[in-house]
């Protein structure tokens, strides 16, 4: 019984360590930065591309074209990101960078799940298989089965937004991260 005990807390611990981590993540992003996990990779795949529209961001970041053409709105309205109409064709019309949005990413941290992913990657493929199907049946076992979820580690709604980052002048002290 003391070791059932034991290996129960060792699991809900080492899910408390998982959800922590992506929820600081995702504060620090939002509190620094004023951005999303969804809105940063949206920027950084902008960033990298040249001349896509809304449906090729859509499906480089894995997320439905109305999630995106969202988070595009935003990120249109804090001036990260503009859409500009094709030369050639008046009906296509581009995702372009702005030189706020690149300042911005040379100074945010890399989505969580970019080191997850560089890490998973140096597993052995059956230790790749596993981590999976052990993923698979936690996710079972806690109902989340239904829950339509984006490739990304963050919580929350894929479409919400922060609002911008105070500066330092009129920030309020910080609440400790990771308490419950």
């Amino acid at each position: 019984m003391v070791q059932a005990q034991n290996l129960e807390t060792e699991v809900l611990v080492a899910l408390r360590r998982i959800v922590q981590a992506i929820d600081q993540h995702s504060s620090r992003l939002g509190k620094e930065f004023g951005l999303t996990t969804p809105q940063l990779l949206i920027l950084q795949t902008v960033a990298a591309t040249k001349e896509q529209p809304i449906r090729a961001i859509s499906a480089e970041v894995n997320l439905s074209q109305a999630t995106v053409t969202s988070i595009v709105d935003r990120l249109e309205r804090r001036g990260l990101l503009c859409r500009e109409r094709s030369d050639t064709d008046r009906r296509k019309v581009y995702l372009v960078i702005t030189e706020a949005g690149t300042e911005i990413l040379t100074h945010a941290p890399k989505p969580l799940q970019e080191n997850f992913l560089l890490r998973f990657e140096r597993l052995r493929d059956w230790e790749q298989h596993q981590v999976v199907a052990v993923l698979k049946q936690v996710a079972e076992m806690m109902g989340a089965r239904h829950i339509d979820a984006a490739p990304l580690l963050d919580t929350g709604d894929v479409t919400r937004g922060h609002p911008m980052p105070k500066t330092p002048a009129d920030s309020e002290p910080a609440d400790p991260v990771g308490s419950l």
